[in-house]
């Protein structure tokens, strides 16, 4: 966000001197972390991270882990209403074999394609 005057020309430096060769790393839960200070700190619309993130999964400085299972959370979340950490669960969870995700949660047994528990 190049926010902070000591910390962004940093960030900016790493990110930069990545490339195809020797790319960056972002693991799930900093995925999930980005999404939730986005548009809990900065306001951002679950429209505007969703767009930053699929411009980070094209990149090929940046290597995010298990894309197939953000990607298609990313386009739940275009699609209505639910939580972008439960839709990663639920596509974890399936991409990892499971044919149902339980929940005590209403709204992710709605819209996140998780089971309710009954």
């Amino acid at each position: 966000m190049q926010d902070d005057l000591r910390q962004s020309p940093k960030a900016s430096k790493q990110i930069e001197s990545l490339d195809g060769d020797n790319p960056g790393c972002i693991t799930q839960v900093c995925v999930i972390e980005l999404y939730w200070v986005l548009t809990s700190s900065y306001g951002l619309t679950d429209e505007q991270v969703t767009q930053a993130l699929e411009a980070i999964l094209r990149t090929k400085q940046l290597l995010v882990e298990h894309a197939d299972q953000v990607m298609p959370a990313l386009r739940v979340i275009a699609a209505g209403k639910a939580d972008f950490a439960d839709c990663l669960i639920e596509r974890t969870a399936s991409g990892a074999g499971c044919t149902q995700t339980m929940t005590f949660d209403v709204g992710a047994s709605k819209h996140a394609g998780m089971t309710l528990v009954g």
